[in-house]
């Protein structure tokens, strides 16, 4: 196999130039538009426009000393409730009449239940934080109880 020789570089045709290729006049510098996002606000401010309107300035009301974790309230929908039972659980609870059973969703990390979905028509007992007024009927209607934990 042969070698295929490279064409010539640039440089070697520049090199003893005064400007290299980059002007007289305007100059090759280092930034000089500024680094970054500077000129947001003056120079570069029909970029900033045009691209990200509203970067600059603030919304909304400020909120001292924000705590995140009192607004921490993992959700669950009625259709998964049954899904958060072992499997030997799930299969078992038809086989009892009498019984019922007790789902408890702060075990399985959830502290609020949504209405989303079905329920299978089976009475169960839900145990929770919060509960959504569809949640709840949905709940109740299937003959369940929703029990609120703290």
């Amino acid at each position: 196999q042969q070698m295929v020789e490279h064409g010539k570089k640039k440089v070697r045709r520049l090199r003893g130039s005064v400007s290299f290729g980059h002007g007289r006049v305007g100059r090759h510098r280092k930034h000089e538009a500024g680094r970054g996002n500077s000129g947001g606000m003056t120079h570069h401010r029909t970029l900033f426009d045009r691209y990200h309107p509203g970067y600059f300035g603030k919304t909304g009301m400020r909120h001292y000393h924000l705590k995140r974790n009192i607004y921490h309230k993992p959700s669950v929908n009625v259709d998964k409730l049954w899904s958060l039972l072992p499997e030997g659980v799930r299969k078992g609870s038809k086989d009892f009449k009498d019984k019922v059973v007790v789902i408890d969703c702060e075990k399985a990390g959830y502290f609020k239940v949504l209405g989303k979905g079905r329920l299978p028509n089976q009475p169960v007992i839900v145990k929770a934080r919060f509960f959504s007024k569809k949640a709840e009927s949905r709940i109740k209607a299937v003959g369940g109880a929703c029990v609120i934990s703290c």
